[in-house]
């Protein structure tokens, strides 16, 4: 097991040259390949830079690269747009659509009284490590999986073996591995390397996976002020210790502390990024740290159009909306539906705010009839982009019309903020 490559500080600015030249270095190291999956990201991770690394590979790699198969999870294709977005120049004709409900193998089973361990008793069945048949039958000789190491609500950081559990995994793998971290509590992941599902899915790797050719690059992205984004590292290998140092670093640059806790936030969702509540609640999962209790959350989601990525977790959304989690838990429990659903049961605890401050949703697709269906409070989408206007906003803390103070976030996906919650 081996980190081919690592570079990157907090202050450091990787360009696309140092990108083909670190991808030179270890395609080197690691010897010719004749047939390539690469796994990167959709586009809801847009500023991750995994789409130039695949344009890159694509390039260094040229007719090697079989396969491209986006770790969509439960998200939908992307579309010839989106793909030409992300990947300007790969042909369309080598990407392949992850089903999550269909197309996956289960390649072992993490082993009960090992999930209980480490989850703390509050998960005790074995977990099955599932992935899309492509990486086991696509009889290639490297799979490289592409992506960004950023703050998570489900497993702590983002991304290295998730890419391939989550985003290329199966039914009971995802809807467990989501309920089992939201049960233990995200306020106690969100942040960390080393957490539950982190060492279930490490486990998976490690007795599973020896015979998958499996390579990670991993980006590191801070935004800086005014919405300019900077890669601080580059991690490449194989091993635990890539992602931990990757990790390390993300930590450093996309954790913000604040001295006192904001009584209102307004968080902005990219249109390119975010059509749905199940990725926009970004914005509620990456603040809740740091909004005082009885404060608010104003978002503004101008291409929110959906709730779920998926039709059927949409109606499971619609059906019981975003609720405190011990009502969520007491749901699961009384509907088969929800219980045979438990990705969705884990979003709806991760996109409540345990009834201790308001969320205001300003979406350009779902009406106020949809969004205070699910607990939400409704905004005019006009009204508050006019009040709040982004382009003219400071990172950070600002000054509303009625001379109060709230705090923006540009893109609450490439950050996790915390703040002391009690005001004086």
């Amino acid at each position: 097991m081996t980190t081919y490559f690592a570079s990157g500080s907090a202050d450091a600015a990787l360009t696309i040259d140092d990108f083909r030249d670190a991808l030179s270095t270890v395609l080197a190291r690691i010897g010719p390949r004749k047939r390539v999956l690469l796994v990167p990201p959709d586009t809801s991770r847009l500023p991750s830079r995994a789409g130039e690394l695949t344009v890159l590979c694509h390039e260094m790699l040229g007719g090697a690269v079989a396969d491209i198969m986006p770790a969509l999870g439960t998200h939908t294709a992307m579309t010839p747009a989106q793909l030409d977005l992300m990947f300007p120049g790969v042909p369309h004709h080598l990407f392949r659509v992850h089903r999550w409900r269909d197309d996956v193998q289960t390649i072992g089973m993490v082993p009960a009284d090992y999930v209980s361990e480490v989850t703390e008793g509050i998960w005790t069945r074995d977990w099955p490590a599932q992935v899309n048949r492509l990486l086991m039958e696509g009889g290639h000789d490297l799979i490289f999986s592409l992506g960004q190491v950023v703050p998570h609500e489900v497993i702590g950081m983002a991304n290295y073996n998730k890419n391939i559990f989550v985003g290329t995994g199966g039914v009971r793998g995802i809807n467990e591995s989501h309920f089992l971290s939201a049960a233990y509590g995200m306020e106690r992941v969100m942040g960390r390397a080393d957490t539950p599902l982190r060492r279930i899915l490490n486990y998976a790797q490690d007795h599973f996976c020896q015979q998958m050719p499996l390579l990670y690059a991993l980006t590191v992205i801070e935004q800086v002020d005014g919405g300019e984004l900077k890669t601080r590292g580059l991690f490449i290998g194989d091993d635990h210790a890539t992602f931990e140092r990757a990790a390390e670093l993300a930590y450093e640059v996309n954790f913000v502390h604040l001295d006192r806790p904001p009584r209102h936030v307004v968080a902005y969702l990219d249109p390119a990024e975010f059509k749905s509540t199940w990725l926009g609640n970004k914005a509620i999962y990456r603040s809740r740290m740091a909004i005082a209790d009885g404060g608010k959350l104003t978002i503004l989601a101008p291409a929110v159009r959906e709730f779920g990525e998926d039709q059927q977790i949409d109606k499971l959304i619609r059906r019981y909306g975003y609720r405190p989690s011990a009502e969520v838990l007491q749901l699961v429990e009384r509907h088969e539906d929800l219980a045979a659903n438990l990705s969705a049961a884990a979003h709806l605890i991760h996109g409540s705010s345990e009834n201790r401050f308001e969320v205001i949703y300003a979406t350009g697709g779902l009406t106020r009839a949809e969004i205070e269906s699910v607990g939400y409070t409704f905004g005019d989408i006009r009204t508050l982009s006019e009040r709040y206007h982004i382009h003219r906003l400071a990172d950070g803390w600002n000054r509303d019309v009625d001379g109060s103070e709230f705090f923006f976030i540009r893109n609450p996906a490439l950050g996790l903020w915390e703040a002391n919650r009690k005001v004086p």
